[in-house]
């Protein structure tokens, strides 16, 4: 089942530049771990040393944070969209 995926342009440059990537996969998890072997520079940007999610990454599916639902165990249907939202930090 595909799987929409829609990256924010800071992590564009790890993904060929695409601003959404198909990957097919059961759950969150799934997802993500297709998504890092096809692009290798995403991973230290989404999950960290043990496989999980890094706490500065919001992931939504649809409208609803992953953190509320399962996490990376989230279920995900043909045709869902993850949007992935790094936090951003900065200012003067």
């Amino acid at each position: 089942m595909a799987v929409e995926i829609k990256l924010p342009t800071v992590l564009r440059a790890q993904a060929d530049g695409q601003a959404t990537v198909a990957v097919d996969g059961a759950t969150v998890g799934e997802v993500f771990n297709a998504l890092v072997a096809r692009y290798p520079g995403l991973r230290g940007n989404l999950l960290d040393d043990s496989g999980s999610l890094h706490k500065f990454v919001n992931v939504y599916k649809d409208d609803d944070d992953i953190r509320y639902l399962d996490g990376l165990d989230t279920k995900l249907a043909d045709g869902d969209v993850l949007s992935i939202l790094p936090a951003v930090a900065g200012g003067a």
